[in-house]
């Protein structure tokens, strides 16, 4: 299958830019396996795909299609093996790392405010203790 008829461009870039070939990769297609009844038991939906030169494998079972099992194969095969060619400074593994970073200020920013909490709630009840009776 020539992939770059059916990729968006921007993993057709990606896949020129690693130096994929769809004379690389080699299709084959399984019977599904899981939830779905007896129609998953009897088409071949799923699609397995291997990248001859690193030995990169991938399936794909999202869709009830088998066109549409392809793309997204492909489209997790030029990820994957953009992650295991570039390492940390693939597309993949920026966002990963920014999402990462964002929770981590959420979780600074909930302990901040769980510390102040605390410190109004033990001002209210020193307050409380405060109170004599003179009387």
């Amino acid at each position: 299958m020539n992939f770059e008829e059916y990729l968006s461009p921007i993993f057709v870039e990606k896949a020129l830019k690693l130096g994929i070939k769809p004379e690389d990769i080699s299709e084959s297609y399984i019977v599904g396996s899981g939830k779905g009844g007896q129609k998953i038991n009897k088409t071949s939906s799923c699609v397995m795909l291997k990248h001859l030169p690193s030995g990169t494998i991938v399936k794909c079972q999202k869709h009830r299609e088998q066109s549409k099992n392809r793309i997204s194969a492909y489209k997790l095969l030029i990820l994957k093996i953009e992650d295991q060619v570039e390492g940390d400074k693939s597309d993949r593994a920026q966002e990963i790392h920014k999402i990462r970073k964002q929770k981590q200020k959420r979780s600074k920013r909930a302990k901040e405010k769980m510390l102040e909490d605390k410190a109004h709630r033990s001002k209210i009840k020193k307050l409380r203790e405060d109170v004599s009776l003179d009387s």
